[in-house]
């Protein structure tokens, strides 16, 4: 490990879907611009450049906070550009980047997997799982466990949203 790989921060977090396949989750993991629809605290996620389910598309992603006291004086808007630098539709994965942001990323590289589940026990269980690894420089005033812990809350949240969206759907 070199010295620089050291100070980095890798992490990764699942979450099972019950009902739903990889197949059918794949779609909204692979909608880039339209991450407000699954993750929670995400206001607005549109296209900044480039061309939908390919590698440089560019999204702009934002949030708006209320101070820490909880008042909404002060709302600070945390915003976020990210690339999309690898899609792959048939191993139902993608990899991005943050390009810019005022979040206090410097390096953030994250992979979003929907996998199968395979019926190994044979109780007639299928369905899938998301995963989101990342791998990124350490966030000034963000602990590694506060952030583990945010993405990992975050995926459950999406899980959920994405198992309703096909169940009702």
């Amino acid at each position: 490990m070199t010295e620089e790989a050291q100070g980095k921060w890798e992490g990764k977090a699942t979450v099972e879907l019950k009902g739903p396949t990889a197949d059918q989750v794949w779609p909204f993991l692979e909608d880039f611009c339209n991450l407000q629809k699954w993750l929670p605290g995400v206001d607005t996620c549109y296209q900044v450049e480039g061309e939908l389910g390919q590698p440089g598309l560019v999204r702009y992603c934002s949030s708006g906070t209320a101070s820490s006291d909880g008042s909404h004086e002060g709302n600070k808007v945390i915003w976020v550009k990210e690339k999309l630098i690898m899609i792959n539709p048939s191993e139902r994965c993608l990899s991005y980047e943050i390009l810019e942001n005022n979040a206090g990323f410097k390096s953030y590289v994250a992979t979003m997997k929907a996998l199968p589940i395979n019926d190994e026990d044979g109780d007639g269980h299928h369905g899938c799982k998301i995963e989101w690894s990342f791998i990124a420089d350490p966030v000034e005033g963000w602990p590694l466990e506060d952030f583990n812990s945010y993405i990992n809350s975050s995926l459950q949240f999406m899980g959920q949203k994405m198992e309703q969206a096909v169940l009702s759907g």
